[in-house]
């Protein structure tokens, strides 16, 4: 009877190195999820307008203080990533895009754009909220 290979059949995550590929497609999976979270959080911050002033400012003060600020940042980035995504994938529906070097090229430019865009929103928002 022949000895079984000591050795895994299947990559684990243990020795798997993620790729830039991989990476992306599980964090727009991930931020198609919390777009959606986010989307309950914004009703229910509209709820507190329309059911009055108290709550209405409850929602501000959880707005405005730092926990606000960072799950704010993280909301528009992952907003701006999924549609940065969203759009490497409609060029890939074309047939466009498909060589691997062109997929690390769109790849980087969804993160950049993702970034640039979150930075942007950001500082365009500060300026005008005060």
């Amino acid at each position: 009877m022949p000895q079984r290979s000591a050795r895994p059949l299947s990559p684990h995550l243990q020795i798997y190195r993620p790729q830039l590929t991989s990476v992306l497609s599980f964090a727009h999976r991930v931020t198609g999820i919390s777009l959606g979270i986010f989307a309950v959080a914004l009703v229910a911050y509209l709820l507190a307008a329309a059911a009055g002033p108290q709550p209405y400012a409850l929602a501000q003060a959880l707005a405005r203080s730092w926990l606000g600020h960072v799950v704010l940042l993280g909301g528009i980035f992952c907003y701006f990533l999924h549609l940065c995504g969203g759009i490497r994938h409609l060029f890939w529906d074309t047939g466009r895009g498909l060589e691997l070097r062109a997929i690390y090229a769109s790849g980087w430019t969804v993160v950049i754009a993702s970034t640039v865009l979150t930075v942007s929103t950001w500082v365009v928002s500060s300026m005008v909220a005060r």
